[in-house]
């Protein structure tokens, strides 16, 4: 089965929205794994995370890759080989109850995910980004911004395609586990007022320093 790489079906928007999923998704994109090995990784029940990966697998999210005889029974080893990217069209046509439940279910994982490596150092490396920057956007500017974030996503997944090649050339190339999270989204009535109150002040304070 080919690698499923846009999702277009707004039905599988909630097949990704269950947390254990999610983490499920998180390790297989890293490596192949067998629901025994992803049960014993994230410390879930085997049966639940055998009927995910199933429902992963039928979908087309993952794929299995081999089967190993284990004491008169088959283990079954899986692995994502392409992070699968929701259009627009599917995320627009999705139920609003199944958004939240996909939203609330990434926040999650990527709050577990920062939190554990701010407590290992994770941002002490030289070139660690933390970054946030409120904006006003009318339509075309959204529409802007958007494109922006998908052309930073396609340069990254060029550079992790260049950096496997070299990787088969040579064998004893230090890598590191590296995470870039990226998001828009709209901010609250507040927020706007707060931004648009502050960006008045810091237009005053230019005028009264060029008098």
């Amino acid at each position: 089965m080919k690698p499923l790489t846009t999702i277009t079906d707004p039905r599988l928007v909630k097949a990704l929205a269950h947390p254990l999923r999610l983490r499920i998704l998180s390790v297989l994109e890293q490596r192949e794994a067998s629901p025994k090995e992803l049960s014993l990784a994230l410390d879930a029940p085997l049966t639940h995370v055998s009927y995910h990966v199933r429902q992963l697998a039928e979908h087309g999210i993952v794929k299995l890759v081999r089967r190993t005889p284990r004491r008169g029974a088959i283990e079954h080893h899986y692995r994502m080989d392409a992070r699968p990217m929701i259009s627009d069209e599917a995320w627009r046509a999705a139920p609003e109850i199944a958004k939240q439940a996909f939203v609330g279910s990434f926040l999650t994982r990527v709050s577990e995910e920062v939190n554990s490596a701010a407590a290992q150092a994770g941002f002490s490396r030289d070139g660690a980004h933390l970054s946030r920057m409120p904006l006003e956007l009318d339509q075309p500017g959204w529409e802007e911004a958007g494109e922006v974030l998908k052309r930073l996503l396609e340069d990254l997944e060029r550079i992790q395609a260049d950096v496997r090649g070299r990787a088969k050339g040579n064998h004893g190339e230090e890598r590191s586990a590296v995470m870039v999270i990226t998001m828009l989204f709209e901010g609250t009535e507040a927020e706007v007022a707060s931004q648009r109150a502050a960006h008045g002040s810091r237009k005053r304070t230019r005028s009264r320093s060029m008098k």
